[in-house]
């Protein structure tokens, strides 16, 4: 399994993330994004209207590495913040079925390669991480 029982409860209630990914000349972008975990193929997949021609996607066909983070404040008294980093390679991928017919046929397939999480198991604060087997 790819993610823990208490990371995919996490993810599953979260709409949005933040893709970072680096582009040709090596500046790195940020930008929010809609999420799936794909169970089946192991990545967590990232869709849109008109994917194939942001940026985002175009910085993926020239450089897979990115970084995603979902991740939201729980709390401010006491401070609670909880989330999850996933560090990984990506591929850019065209004329695929899209979760919703509203989105465009391209993807970003993120293949976790770092997992990093804080606040995501119950009571627990301290940051985790670990390497995902390929």
């Amino acid at each position: 399994m790819l993610f823990t029982e208490a990371e995919r409860d996490y993810l599953d209630s979260q709409w949005l993330a933040r893709l970072a990914t680096v582009d040709p000349q090596g500046r790195p972008q940020n930008n929010p994004v809609g999420f799936f975990v794909n169970d089946e193929a192991g990545t967590v997949d990232i869709w849109g209207m008109a994917l194939g021609k942001s940026r985002k996607f175009r910085n993926v066909g020239a450089n897979p590495a990115v970084a995603v983070v979902v991740d939201d404040l729980v709390s401010q008294r006491p401070w609670r913040v909880r989330g999850i980093e996933i560090r990984g390679d990506a591929a850019a991928l065209t004329g695929q079925q899209p979760p919703y017919p509203y989105y465009s046929r391209e993807v970003i397939r993120v293949r976790p390669r770092r997992i990093i999480t804080w606040g995501v198991e119950a009571g627990d604060q301290e940051r985790a991480s670990r390497d995902v087997e390929p």
